[in-house]
C-alpha cells in the first residue's frame, strides 16, 4: 500500500512507556522521593528484563486498540458521507451501475500498488456481472500524480467514454504518470490535446481532490489503493479473494464482514 505519510512508531518504547505508567499508577509521583522514584526506576528496568514477553502482550492490546478505534472511525465516517462516497455525479461508474453491490476505489495513477491492483478490479467485472465499480481519483503521491489527475479530470468532462480505456492505459502504463504521459495517451485515444488543456483551464479539478481529501481524512485513509465496500474501508491492496468475499458477504448479509 503506498502510503500518504510515513510516522516512525517506535512500538517497543511505546510498550514500556506504558507498562512503567500502569505499574506506578497505584503510587503516584507526589507519593514518592527521589530515593523511591529511583528504586521505582530500577524495579521496572529489571522486570522488563526479566520479563520481555510483556513488552509483546502490550505492543498486541495496543495495536488491537488502535485497529479497533481505526475500524470505528471509518465505519462512522462512511455512514457519515455516503452520498460523497458512492454516489458523487463526478466519479467514473465502470461495471453495472445499477449493480447490487458497490466497490469504490481510491487511487493514484503513480501508485505501484494500485498498477498491481488494476488486474483485480478486471477480474471482479469481468466475472461478476452485477458489480458497481467506482473510480475514486485521490492524487497523493506529488505534482506529477495531481497533473495527471487533472488531465484525466479533463478526460472525463470531454469524452467520458474513453475514460475507462484511459484509466487502465495509464494506470497499467509503464511510465511514471504527469501531465505529459498522460495527455499522450489521451491523445492516443482521440482527445485532442487543445482540449485538454482548456478543460484543465476552465474546469480544474481542485475542488474535486480537496472533496477527496476531505472524505479520505474522516475515512482514515493514508494511502492508496484503500477500498469502501458497502460498510468497510479495506486497506491496501488485499488481492481479488478478499474484495470478492467482501461482496459475496455484502450480498449475504449485508455488511462487508459478517
Amino acid at each position: 500500500m503506498t502510503r500518504l505519510f510515513k510516522t516512525p512508531v517506535f512500538k517497543t518504547l511505546a510498550a514500556s512507556s506504558m507498562l512503567a505508567l500502569a505499574l506506578s499508577a497505584a503510587a503516584p509521583a507526589a507519593a514518592l522521593d527521589d530515593q523511591q522514584k529511583k528504586e521505582m526506576g530500577e524495579f521496572i528496568r529489571q522486570y522488563l528484563i526479566q520479563n520481555p514477553e510483556v513488552l509483546v502482550e502490550v505492543q498486541n492490546a495496543l495495536e488491537t486498540k488502535q485497529q479497533t478505534q481505526r475500524v470505528e472511525q471509518s465505519t462512522k465516517a462512511i455512514a457519515d458521507n455516503k452520498q460523497a462516497i458512492f454516489s458523487s455525479p463526478t466519479d467514473i461508474t465502470l461495471g453495472n451501475p445499477k449493480g447490487d453491490v458497490t466497490v469504490v476505489e481510491f487511487f493514484d495513477y503513480n501508485c505501484g500498488y494500485c498498477k498491481r491492483a488494476l488486474s483485480d478490479m478486471d477480474d471482479i467485472l469481468s466475472k461478476d456481472k452485477n458489480v458497481r465499480f467506482i473510480l475514486k481519483e485521490f492524487p497523493i503521491l506529488g505534482p506529477d500524480s495531481l497533473a495527471a489527475h487533472r488531465v484525466a479530470n479533463a478526460v472525463r468532462l470531454l469524452a467520458p467514454e474513453k475514460y475507462a480505456k484511459f484509466h487502465r492505459e495509464l494506470l497499467g502504463g509503464k511510465p511514471h504518470a504527469s501531465e505529459a504521459t498522460a495527455i499522450a495517451v489521451a491523445g492516443a485515444l482521440g482527445v485532442k490535446e487543445a482540449a485538454i488543456r482548456k478543460s484543465m483551464a476552465d474546469e480544474p479539478n481542485d475542488d474535486l481532490v480537496r472533496d477527496a481529501y476531505r472524505l479520505a481524512n474522516a475515512i482514515g485513509i493514508t494511502g492508496t489503493p484503500t477500498y469502501v465496500v458497502a460498510d468497510e474501508a479495506v486497506f491496501g491492496a488485499v488481492g481479488l479473494d478478499t474484495i470478492e468475499q467482501k461482496v459475496a458477504n455484502v450480498r449475504a448479509c449485508g455488511k462487508a464482514t459478517c
